[in-house]
């Protein structure tokens, strides 16, 4: 049976980000019975969730999530409302402190899509989350201390119980991201 991989990038960003592309070749090099999808996330949160409902339905049950910041958020969330396996890159958390500075016109970084946020779309983005995990346990977060948008001791302090992975230095781009593959490979048994 093909397992597959939903992989979802951060916020502002597309599936050519890098880490999505780096582990796009590493899964296509290094496995045999893996597929993974890579969806440009719709800039509205709302959408974006229905995106990933349908990706998830179309997807079979063999589906475990990777995600990077927002993208992580979204990951956790879907991860342990279906009690799956998820790899988190410098994950956003619950409650997304802050996230009120994007209010009003923002940009996509890969596309230049220009949209608007709305506090209604924050409210909503909020409500895809757990208070408590479920099952931290089916988490690795991979987190490095010198992400310069994300708290990861914040990160560290709500994924209590999940397997966590702090590298001291680096930046939100989680630069040492190729030197974790085995790790993530092992950690979601991918073949």
């Amino acid at each position: 049976m093909t397992k597959t991989i939903l992989y979802l990038h951060g916020f502002k960003s597309s599936s050519e980000s890098s880490k999505a592309q780096d582990i796009k070749h590493f899964i296509a090099k290094n496995t045999k019975k893996t597929k993974i999808i890579i969806p440009d996330l719709d800039d509205n949160f709302q959408n974006a969730h229905n995106q990933i409902e349908e990706l998830i339905r179309v997807s079979g049950s063999d589906i475990v999530f990777m995600g990077s910041s927002l993208g992580g958020y979204y990951a956790s969330y879907f991860s342990q409302k279906l009690k799956k396996k998820a790899v988190l890159i410098n994950p956003a958390v619950y409650p997304l402190e802050d996230f009120e500075v994007h209010l009003g016109e923002n940009e996509n970084y890969t596309s230049g899509n220009k949209f608007t946020i709305t506090s209604k779309e924050i409210d909503f983005i909020r409500t895809l989350s757990f208070k408590k995990l479920p099952i931290p346990n089916d988490l690795l977060i991979l987190m490095e201390s010198g992400d310069e948008i994300l708290n990861y001791k914040k990160s560290a302090s709500y994924f209590s119980g999940a397997h966590i992975d702090i590298l001291f230095g680096g930046d939100h781009s989680y630069s040492s991201f190729k030197t974790k593959f085995n790790k993530i490979q092992k950690f979601l048994d991918i073949k």
